[in-house]
């Protein structure tokens, strides 16, 4: 199979690199100043263990390519970019194959759980990916990818239940490459739960880190909303406990080149000025929930609003007192 990573930043661009290092059919699909580095001079990626580089091919979307029925979208893309990002793919032909709506697969390795949902709306053969893969985006053509002693753990599996060929030969594929990863008949189950963990992405990118019994109080409040809302709204998810210790237990995150990863992808964003979070397809996942259920979700609402608002006057992480926001959370809480 010839993987397209569409968006090879941190998360795409460790699964793309250490799946080219170890000899895979890999082609970069990027834009802007890290598409030209990736043409200029590939993907460097630095891992505990040392710093590789890989050349696979690059291009700026799907016109520069030919499909064949062999070939498989990697989606890494931030969730308010997937719905652009499925619609110039579906249409695309595939050599004696129809068209890359029809059979293609698309493996969704993104947070949040909407983005699958996005994709089967255009394409009929979507696999949802619950990644715990620690990575950032150094720069243009710049990966870090700290994750010990695997780069990162992988779930697999077909939208919206069962499983399938194609989740089964990426799981190997990416098992042979330095992951550990699996195939689950129930992938959403898994993608609910790392949301749960995700909801706190928008307390460290304003607040600069979970130290604070602040911002510990504010996850607990944020994760509370939010398992009312699955309640409400039906929707299975593991213990978050005990999902957590079987994660650090796979996957530790240790300094590469003597630093450490300054955050989660929020923060990031935040520190690359973007302009833009996903915190609508986090926090506000569960806002969206609690609308459709009757069930408030104040805290989620506020964390969502505040990240938005910090990334659109490109304001740097951690510039807001944990105890500030705890203060504005609680009355809006009770």
């Amino acid at each position: 199979m010839r993987y397209i990573v569409v968006g090879p930043g941190a998360v795409g661009g460790t699964i793309g690199g250490l799946l080219a290092r170890a000899g895979y059919d890999v082609v970069l699909a990027a834009r802007g100043a890290h598409l030209a580095a990736l043409k200029a001079g590939g993907l460097t990626v630095a891992t505990p263990t040392g710093t590789f580089t890989v050349r696979p091919p690059v291009i700026a979307g799907p016109d520069e390519l030919r499909l064949t029925g062999g070939d498989a979208l990697i989606l890494a893309v931030k969730s308010q970019d997937t719905a652009a990002v499925v619609a110039a793919w579906n249409g695309c032909p595939v050599t004696d194959a129809g068209l890359a709506a029809d059979g293609m697969p698309v493996f969704c390795v993104q947070n949040g759980v909407d983005n699958e949902r996005q994709a089967a709306r255009l394409f009929a053969q979507v696999y949802g990916v619950s990644v715990q893969l620690p990575a950032d985006l150094l720069g243009p053509g710049q990966v870090v990818a700290p994750g010990a002693p695997v780069a990162g753990a992988l779930e697999i599996g077909r939208y919206p239940a069962g499983t399938g060929p194609a989740a089964e030969l990426l799981a190997a594929d990416l098992t042979a490459s330095g992951f550990i990863a699996s195939v689950t008949s129930q992938v959403m189950t898994a993608k609910y739960t790392k949301l749960l963990r995700n909801l706190r992405n928008a307390i460290i990118a304003a607040c600069g880190s979970m130290d604070s019994p602040e911002a510990r109080t504010l996850a607990g409040l944020a994760v509370a909303e939010a398992e009312a809302c699955y309640r409400a709204a039906g929707i299975e998810h593991l213990d978050l406990r005990a999902a957590n210790a079987t994660r650090e237990e796979v996957v530790r995150e240790v300094p590469v080149n003597g630093r450490m990863r300054g955050g989660g992808s929020t923060w990031q964003s935040l520190h690359r000025q973007a302009g833009r979070v996903e915190a609508d397809y986090l926090n506000g996942e569960i806002v969206l929930l609690g609308r459709l259920h009757g069930v408030p979700a104040p805290v989620n609402e506020l964390l969502r609003q505040t990240v938005n608002t910090m990334a659109a006057r490109r304001e740097l992480p951690g510039t807001i007192d944990p105890a500030v926001l705890l203060a504005r959370a609680t009355p809006a809480a009770g």
